[in-house]
């Protein structure tokens, strides 16, 4: 990567010049197609600034640190370029993950319903005697078939505890 060193009332040094390089260096961690970068440093007053642009194929990052010193603003200025490559980063990312709705589904399968297959021997009588059967057991329903109409019904228990029966009908075809 390119670094333009751009100075403004202050002279450069050489290891000022390999310092600069070595903090935005750091940015070819985050992307391997940075173009270039530029760093203006500058003092105004007591305070001495530090300005860096980094420059990547559709995107330019810029920070501005002021500290009390021309090493500490470029060390503020440096660790803001950094957590905005890490941010950018991160947003590309995200972008080409597949959604967690979508995982998840493919990961837990979809929990299978299971049945129990009761076989139970169904004997002619009536309403009353099927109740009074009913009563005697301990059960939810009860399956029977009605003396007079020959038909299967089943008897079941209501929440407000009384009887009530099931009178199957067959769906007429149109």
């Amino acid at each position: 990567m390119e670094i333009q060193l751009t100075a403004k009332q202050l002279k450069i040094t050489p290891a000022l010049r390999e310092y600069v390089q070595q903090k935005m260096g750091k940015t070819q961690k985050y992307f391997d197609h940075i173009v270039w970068g530029q760093a203006f440093l500058f003092v105004e007053k007591r305070s001495h600034k530090a300005e860096m642009i980094v420059h990547a194929p559709g995107q330019t990052f810029r920070a501005l640190a002021t500290a009390a010193d021309l090493y500490s603003a470029i060390d503020l200025a440096s660790d803001k370029i950094d957590a905005q490559l890490k941010k950018h980063k991160e947003k590309v990312k995200s972008r080409h993950k597949p959604k967690a709705s979508d995982t998840m589904a493919d990961a837990v399968p979809a929990p299978q319903t299971s049945f129990t297959v009761v076989r139970q021997t169904v004997e002619p009588t009536t309403p009353e005697q099927a109740a009074r059967s009913f009563d005697a057991g301990d059960r939810k329903f009860m399956v029977y078939l009605d003396k007079d109409t020959d038909q299967i019904h089943v008897l079941f228990r209501r929440e407000d505890e009384s009887l009530g029966i099931i009178h199957p009908l067959r769906k007429t075809k149109r």
